[in-house]
């Protein structure tokens, strides 16, 4: 689903070779933890609690998007926590990669937002069983360039298949972003209840994106530099894109309240089922993350909220609404929140959407 602004690019070989090749595509710090993650989350500034108590940061071990990381992981590659979110959360579980989490051994767990808790087979299963701490939530949304295009332009997210604006628009190089999109621009906030029909209007408004597209994004450093440098004017981005390119003086902004509305995520960590290192290292990590300092890192320099509803009470109420996170109810209720979809539309997501892509 998202990826953060330090790219970097893994070619694992996936089998045998994978787990032995791996290190050489970390950053390597502290051999006893390796966390699997997004590029950009091995930020000091997000576990300084963890190194001020084990003299290092963990390993960090990247990966592009969810269904790469999940194919690695089933392929045999190694990790002790991995940051998936809230669209492949049940994939991961049910595919026996995961193993519960002991809540007792994470501080401030009955911190964590009540809303995303109740969540159903999300943070815990029917049997009372946790499996993931959600830590990172933010949304993709309508992104443009307002010196180049009025407001008044971009109120529907129809605009991304506007003719006039051909050339000059990205969005992720990601089935499930791109389908977030597509089903909100027919009228659908709750995809995992997709007809044929919707999919097919939905696939349909993909390809007329498709004929504006100049570039398909794959991580916020691509879209950063696509919009600061001029390239692209309109694009279907996460909160960061805005942030980034604001601190590079580019006058971005991000519409919430589009006509149809926005796409929202969770992401957060999980425990794997073989997990090879040591396991109070691995929650010294959540902990260290869940510290509610660390809302003040997330929300300002990254523009995403912190799970731990706590830690969202400690920030500035000033950068709260700077950030769109005083009055989240706002924005709730026109939300296409991207839970896990059933596995065959999934795949016909995935397939259809390299079709779309590639012209056809």
């Amino acid at each position: 689903m998202k990826n953060l602004s330090r790219r970097l690019t893994l070619t694992l070989a996936l089998g045998g070779a994978l787990a032995a090749s791996a290190a050489a595509f970390a950053v390597a710090a502290d051999k006893d933890l390796i966390v699997f993650d997004w590029s950009g989350y091995e930020d000091a500034s997000f576990h300084p609690k963890y190194v001020e108590k084990n003299g290092d940061s963990p390993t960090f071990a990247f990966f592009g998007d969810e269904d790469e990381a999940f194919e690695k992981v089933r392929s045999g590659f190694k990790a002790d926590l991995g940051h998936p979110c809230s669209q492949s959360v049940t994939k991961w579980r049910e595919a026996g990669l995961l193993q519960p989490l002991d809540t007792s051994k994470i501080t401030g767990w009955k911190d964590l937002n009540p809303g995303i808790m109740a969540m159903k087979n999300l943070a815990t299963t029917d049997d009372g069983k946790a499996w993931f701490m959600p830590w990172d939530w933010g949304n993709t949304q309508l992104t443009y360039n307002a010196s180049k295009i009025d407001a008044k332009e971009v109120q529907s997210l129809k605009a991304f298949a506007d003719p006039k604006f051909k050339g000059r628009v990205s969005i992720g190089d990601n089935v499930d972003d791109a389908y977030a999109l597509a089903s909100l621009a027919i009228g659908l906030r709750d995809w995992t209840k997709m007809t044929d029909d919707q999919f097919k209007q939905a696939s349909d408004f993909l390809r007329q994106v498709h004929k504006n597209v100049r570039s398909y994004w794959t991580d916020t450093t691509d879209i950063v530099q696509l919009l600061s440098g001029g390239e692209v004017d309109l694009a279907w981005a996460w909160n960061d894109a805005t942030v980034q390119s604001v601190k590079a003086g580019v006058p971005i902004k991000s519409v919430k309240d589009t006509n149809e509305g926005i796409s929202t995520w969770v992401c957060g960590y999980v425990l794997f089922k073989d997990a090879p290192g040591n396991i109070d290292k691995a929650y010294d990590y959540l902990n260290a993350i869940n510290d509610p300092e660390t809302a003040k890192v997330l929300v300002k320099d990254w523009g995403y909220g912190q799970a731990n509803a706590k830690g969202m009470a400690g920030v500035d109420q000033v950068i709260l609404k700077e950030k769109g996170y005083d009055d989240v109810q706002k924005f709730v209720d026109k939300t296409l929140f991207q839970s896990p979809l059933p596995s065959d539309l999934k795949l016909k997501m995935i397939a259809e959407f390299e079709k779309i892509k590639a012209g056809y």
